[in-house]
């Protein structure tokens, strides 16, 4: 081989020999440190619940009045508040019910004069059979002769009743169920 070439060829192999020498004593010198990280996480809590108003424990009275043969009806209610809670429960008898199944019964009896005077307790039906031109019975009379006798008493009550007014059995049950009602909305009003 020629001598420049040679020069190059050993000039090349020897950069080589010292490139990788170097390599291998630089990987020596690195420096490794065994590294160990410790940690504690503590974690402290609390629950609280808090309570501010009881849930509503007011229920109202059943009031049975399935039987279909009955003349009564049941009315219950309950209020709560978060102090109190009250409930009640009545039942009321309607009286036009009453009326008719006993007329009936009277009736289904052969006492039908009765049955008709008992109905008769009824305005609308004295005022209906008035307008018809049978009126009730009056005392046993019938016809005319009772017709005359309603007319006898209406002249008698128009000088009697002059002074005031007559509150019939259910106009009095309405204004003490409404009494009540007011006054259990005063008692809440005050809590």
């Amino acid at each position: 081989m020629n001598v420049s070439l040679r020069f190059v060829f050993c000039n090349t192999l020897l950069l080589f020999a010292i490139l990788g020498y170097t390599s291998v004593f630089a990987q020596d010198d690195v420096v490794r440190q065994e590294v160990i990280t410790e940690s504690t996480i503590t974690t402290n809590g609390s629950t609280e619940t808090t309570l501010k108003s009881p849930p509503a424990s007011a229920i109202s009275p059943t009031i049975n009045t399935s039987n279909s043969d009955l003349c009564t009806f049941g009315v219950a209610g309950a209020v709560q508040t978060q102090i109190l809670g009250i409930s009640t429960g009545t039942q009321f008898t309607d009286e036009n019910c009453e009326r008719l199944k006993n007329s009936k019964t009277l009736y289904d009896m052969g006492m039908k004069v009765a049955a008709v005077s008992l109905m008769c307790q009824d305005k609308r039906v004295f005022d209906a059979m008035m307008n018809a031109g049978t009126p009730c019975p009056y005392d046993g009379l019938i016809g005319n002769e009772a017709k005359m006798a309603w007319e006898a008493e209406a002249l008698e009550e128009e000088n009697v009743s002059i002074l005031g007014v007559e509150m019939d059995e259910q106009t009095k049950d309405t204004a003490k169920a409404g009494g009540g009602v007011m006054g259990l909305l005063a008692l809440l009003l005050l809590l």
